[in-house]
């Protein structure tokens, strides 16, 4: 009968009372908590975190925006409305899943930056753009049912396409010199691999566009690879007194430069000999020498000028007839 009890000991771990059941389920429940937290890492993907806000990009999208709007009122011959959302910093794989059914999708290079980015004009926008641009006024939507563009939306996507590069070239001009090339369209996305991973970091800015009681979008994604190099530009906006200090700096540093002292040594001739000969030399030996009809002036072994050697004023001198560009003379030596 004593054997089918439990003892005191085995009740007080059943009911958590005892002291060293309660270490044990306090440690137990530590060491749950701490193998939940920890979360597997793969060097080949790229998972960054971006705390910087990008104020320069956000300076772009503002005057980009301004542009598309003036290019499509010129296209269409209505004045639309277009917005900028908020820039996005995702995995490449949740851009791409939320993107509708039958997108256009324009790959497009952005010299002298490495890498391609996406232009991409949702279906509604294609539509919407056309029922516009032949005189509809939205009554009769057209719906995206999985078929391709036809040759006339193709066209007019074309159309608005290059408009855009104008713009978003124009866009970047005061922050830093791009040009935007397109590469080829898509419809699907699997098609456009404009990362090496879809765990890779992607930049998205939306802008909508509102004509009417009608919306569509364009999306512009950017691999963050493309300008990880323009980070520091691109999260500092520049000064609008940058070009003035930076005119008064080269200025200073200019003036500073030629008030500077150096030392210009006139090499009058070279000959080659032994080291034995030298330390067989006695006081008054004589080593001759020839004349050089030319003799060069260097600074820090650097060759400045050439000339002629004579007497001026019961002293030596060096005629100058010509000055020498450092700069190419290196080259050519290399």
């Amino acid at each position: 009968m004593s054997d089918s009890l439990l003892s005191q000991d085995e009740i007080d771990n059943l009911l958590n009372g005892g002291p060293n059941a309660g270490n044990s389920s306090i440690e137990a429940m530590s060491s749950l908590t701490a193998a939940d937290n920890i979360k597997p890492y793969d060097p080949n993907t790229q998972r960054r975190v971006i705390r910087e806000r990008l104020h320069s990009l956000e300076i772009i999208n503002e005057r980009f925006a301004r542009q598309f709007r003036i290019g499509l009122f010129n296209i269409l011959r209505r004045g639309p409305d277009v917005t900028v959302g908020n820039i996005k910093i995702q995995p490449y794989h949740e851009f791409a899943r939320n993107l509708p059914v039958m997108t256009n999708l324009n790959l497009m290079n952005m010299h002298p930056l490495r890498g391609t980015a996406l232009f991409v004009f949702s279906p509604n926008l294609v539509f919407m753009a056309v029922d516009n641009l032949f005189g509809g006024d939205g009554r009769f939507p057209t719906k995206a049912d999985g078929r391709e563009f036809t040759p006339t939306e193709q066209r007019i996507i074309q159309r608005m396409l290059a408009m855009a590069q104008e713009a978003y070239d124009y866009a970047w001009r005061s922050i830093y010199k791009i040009k935007t090339e397109y590469v080829r369209s898509e419809l699907q996305v699997k098609f456009t691999n404009i990362t090496s991973s879809p765990d890779d970091i992607v930049v998205t800015t939306p802008f909508h566009v509102d004509i009417g009681s009608h919306s569509g979008e364009l999306q512009i994604c950017m691999p963050f690879s493309i300008i990880e190099p323009l980070r520091e530009l691109l999260t500092n906006p520049p000064l609008e007194n940058s070009q003035q200090e930076n005119n008064q700096w080269r200025s200073s540093l200019a003036t500073q430069v030629r008030d500077t002292e150096l030392e210009l040594v006139v090499k009058f001739a070279e000959i080659s000999t032994r080291l034995s000969r030298i330390m067989s030399l006695k006081p008054q030996d004589i080593i001759p020498l020839d004349k050089p009809e030319d003799v060069g002036g260097f600074v820090n072994d650097v060759p400045v000028m050439s000339g002629k050697y004579g007497f001026a004023n019961n002293q030596y001198a060096i005629r100058v007839e010509s000055l020498m560009d450092s700069t190419l003379s290196a080259f050519k030596k290399e």
